[in-house]
This record gives C-alpha cells, structure tokens and sequence, in this order.
C-alpha cells in the first residue's frame, strides 16, 4: 500500500526513537514499531489513512509492546518487568522533544562501540534502512552486517548506555560518529543504493533537518557547519537532477537555472565561515567543492582546477579510494582523460559500480569504444539502483 509505504519512510525513524525513549530497550522498540506498520498493512486498506498516521503508528506500536510485556513479565521475565517500568515513568509521546531521533543518533554512537557499528546501527534504527541496504553501504555480506547489528543492540543494552544527548564535556568524543551517520543518511537519500527511486526524500529532509539541530547544538564546531553546508548545496542541485520520467542527469548536463538560490546562498555563507576558521576538514572541503560548482554558471565555466587542489586536500586529510575515484574526475578535466585512467586503474574498487561508470566515461573520451562498452557493462551489472542502470545503458547504447 503506497500510503503505508510512504509513512514508513517518513516516519520510521520517529516512531523507534519514540518508542525506545518510553521502553528503554531498542530490541523492543524496534520490533513494536514493525509490528504497527504490519497492523497498519492489514487495515488502512480498508479503514483508510488515519488522521495522524505517526500517532497511529506511535500509539499502536506502543499498546502492542505493553501487551507483549505484560504477557512475559507473568512468567517472571524480569527484563520485562523492568521495561514496562521504564514504561510506566516515561512521559506520553505526545510531548516528546524536538531530538528525540538526535538522543537516538548519539546513543548509538556511544564510544564503546566501533565506528562502523555506530553509523550501521544508526542507519538501521533511524533511517528504517534495511539490513542489505546497510551491507552495501560497507561493502560486507548481509549475513555479516546482521551480526554486527546484534551485537551493537546487545552491547547498549548490557552497557546500560544512555538514551541522552551527552554533556558538552562529552561531545568531541561522539561528534565524528554522528556526524558519519548523518551524511550517509543524507547520501542515501540523495542517491538511493538500490531500488526503483533515485531519491528518497524523507532521508534528504531527515539528515538536513539533524544537520540544523546539530549546527544550533554545537555552532563552533566547523565540521558540523561542513557538514550542514554540503548538504545544502548539494540538495540544491537536486531540482536538476533528474528528467520528467525520473532519468539521471549528469552536473555537467543540468539547468542550473532551476537550481535553488536560496539553498546556495545558505551553504555559501556557511563556507565562508568555515573558510575564517581555518580549521579544514573532510567536510568543510566537500563543502568548499560543491561551492565551487554552484559558483559556476555553466559547466564550462567551473574552476576544475581549484577543484583539483581541494580534491588534494581532502584526500590528504580523508586517504579512501572512493576520494581519490571523484578526484580522478578532475584530473580528466586539468590534465585529460589519459592521466585520470591511469589513477582509476590503480584503485582497489572492482565491487564499487561508480568505478566502471568512471572508466568507461574516461575509455569513451579516448575514443577506446569497446573498452568503454564492456566497462559499462560492468558498471550495469553492478548497479542496484534501476535509475543508474537506465542512465549507463543510455551511454553504452551509442558504442554497441
């Protein structure tokens, strides 16, 4: 049911940080939730959408774990017992405070657990993304990422580690972690990993609307602001992105007319703040990047050389292969197409679609047509997304 689907989308995140705050256990929270959108499956069709569907969802999920409890805390279950107290001191979700999914974002980035459980168990419990969608996101097999999953839960729970936005003394140490999990909500929005959608728009509005919070929460903390600034010049972008039908449109092929101004002017002026910090980082330089383009009145106009030198930087300070892949873009457009394939060709990223959609744009530029067509091909094949298989089969098509 598209109404259903729509809601769990938007309101997913919501209703487990809800939930969790009022139960105190996020295996509870977690399973209550889905068992309210599997009621909702079964009776909006019939009923029709409910007035206030997150409230729906809230409150049903809600009565369903306090039956569930009080069902096992008969048969001694003391864990039971302790949740439906937890239940009983918590306030209504009706006043729940505007972070409810920020307090959710920092427990789970609690120290004691690693950076890769943080921002996989975030993504989980917040962005409603599933377990293979996350896989993907760390290039692990699902069965891997179900256990980490598990044991990130076990550990909070065990830990008794607290559902809280943590004193300033303790932010720094949680900062980087969150501010991981905010972007790759944002670029699972912007971009989503599988499906039928390019975008999903709740992610987008989601991370930018955490990115505010954060920015007011820590204001002189200039990753936060690079953060908030990338987010907001990219999604300007996103007017242009796509065709009527949904067709993927290349930066370089877009109308910049339909860019949104009010979103540049914003991610400009929190550039240039960052910028009189002079304090770089990953962030601040992503953001500086996408300045640069929104800069540029036309895709023939843009500085690629400034970009390069930025691309320098953030590969100094973040040395991944995925940066030194949209480095190698740059390259192309300083140097040629001949450099850049030579740099893509040493990157360790055979799994990685973007790589092959990369070097057969390099290969077709270089006139190496049948390297570029079996590159694509790899790039096809790897692709889950059906909007990226429809854009690499419209370049391959010419060359066949």
């Amino acid at each position: 049911m598209p109404d259903v689907e729509r809601v769990f989308r938007e309101e997913y995140g919501r209703a487990v940080s809800v939930l969790y705050r009022v139960f105190g256990d996020i295996d509870i929270a977690e399973e209550a939730v889905q068992e309210a959108f599997a009621v909702a499956v079964r009776r909006w069709p019939a009923d029709g959408l409910p007035p206030a569907p997150a409230g729906w969802i809230i409150t049903t999920a809600r009565n369903r774990a306090i039956d569930r409890l009080r069902r096992e805390a008969a048969r001694d279950d003391k864990h039971a017992e302790a949740a439906l107290l937890h239940a009983h001191d918590a306030p209504p979700e009706e006043g729940a405070v505007r972070d409810d999914r920020l307090r959710l974002i920092f427990t789970c980035c609690h120290p004691a657990l690693g950076r890769a459980a943080q921002v996989a168990l975030t993504l989980r419990l917040l962005g409603g993304l599933s377990t293979a969608e996350i896989a993907r996101a760390f290039f692990v097999a699902e069965p891997t990422m179900a256990q980490r999953l598990v044991r990130a839960k076990g550990k909070i729970r065990d830990a008794g580690i607290p559902y809280r936005v943590p004193q300033e003394a303790d932010l720094p140490d949680r900062l980087q972690g969150v501010l991981a999990v905010v972007y790759l909500i944002f670029n699972e929005g912007y971009k989503a990993s599988a499906g039928e959608r390019l975008v999903r728009d709740d992610l987008v509005h989601e991370a930018i609307r955490l990115g505010r919070i954060l920015a007011e929460l820590m204001p002189d903390e200039p990753e936060v602001l690079g953060l908030l600034a990338l987010m907001l010049l990219v999604e300007a972008r996103r007017p242009a992105r796509t065709t009527a039908d949904g067709g993927l449109v290349l930066l370089a092929d877009q109308d910049r007319a339909l860019w949104d101004r009010e979103l540049i002017a914003e991610g400009q002026a929190i550039v240039r703040r960052c910028l009189r910090r002079n304090q770089p980082g990953p962030y601040q330089v992503q953001a500086a990047i996408n300045a640069v383009h929104s800069d540029a009145a036309s895709a023939a106009d843009t500085d690629w050389r400034q970009v390069l030198a930025l691309y320098d930087e953030l590969l100094a300070l973040n040395p991944i292969p995925v940066v030194a892949l949209n480095r190698a873009v740059a390259v192309a457009e300083v140097t040629g197409p001949d450099a850049a394939l030579a740099e893509v060709d040493g990157l360790d990223l055979d799994g990685f679609h973007l790589l092959h959609a990369v070097r057969a744009d390099l290969l077709r530029r270089l006139g190496r047509d049948a390297e570029a067509t079996d590159a694509y091909d790899a790039a096809i094949a790897l692709a889950e997304n059906a909007a990226d298989r429809d854009f690499l089969q419209r370049r391959a098509a010419p060359l066949r």
